[in-house]
């Protein structure tokens, strides 16, 4: 049976370097993988990660242009190779998006729910990985960043909140979500991946 895994984080967490390790595990268990992002991983989706990354808007416009690239994020990649048996990989999804726009930007936590039920109904990750660290850790590490984007570009404080408001996410769906340690080691966590993908 296939799997729809996401994974989370604050910027500079690290996540995006371990998705080719993840899927190296999965595939060497023999399962067929498909790797992706949001916002994006369509044509259309990564036009609107364009504007969303660097044109300046209101956050209820950031909101729905989110919500926009998932919709067809969705109906054309995601929900597809779900159903030929292939284990879906996504770098974030919606607990992104109560993150940085309800946690980060102040959107409305009601709003982004009537949004996620009209797009993707009861549809969720079967379990995502939240990759945690603490805001100095991730600031040191954007600090390296060549040409960082509008939300890149945000202050400490800014992240704070978003990852106040994943850990809040990880309370509130236990069953889904798994934590790592982004500040240990890369061999430390890339045990951990390995104990968790054993275990799906």
């Amino acid at each position: 049976m296939s799997k729809f895994i996401t994974l989370e984080g604050v910027d500079g967490a690290g996540k995006s370097t371990h998705i080719p390790t993840i899927a190296n595990l999965l595939r060497a268990q023999g399962k067929e993988v498909l790797v992706t992002r949001e916002p994006g991983g369509t044509p259309l989706g990564e036009k609107l990660r364009a504007l969303l990354l660097h044109e300046a808007m209101h956050p209820e416009t950031e909101t729905m242009l989110m919500f926009a690239a998932r919709r067809e994020h969705l109906e054309q990649v995601i929900k597809p190779a779900l159903a030929r048996g292939v284990y879906v990989l996504s770098d974030r999804f919606t607990d992104a998006t109560f993150a940085y726009q309800c946690g980060g930007r102040g959107v409305s936590a009601d709003k982004v729910r009537q949004l996620e039920t009209w797009v993707q109904d009861s549809f969720q990750p079967d379990l995502t990985l939240l990759f945690d660290v603490p805001i100095a850790v991730s600031t040191q590490r954007l600090a390296g960043a060549r040409d960082p984007d509008r939300f890149e570009r945000e202050n400490g404080e800014f992240f704070e909140r978003i990852r106040q408001a994943y850990l809040a996410r990880a309370t509130d769906f236990p069953q889904r979500f798994r934590i790592i340690d982004s500040g240990k080691t890369l061999k430390e966590i890339t045990k951990k991946l390995e104990e968790i993908v054993l275990s799906i």
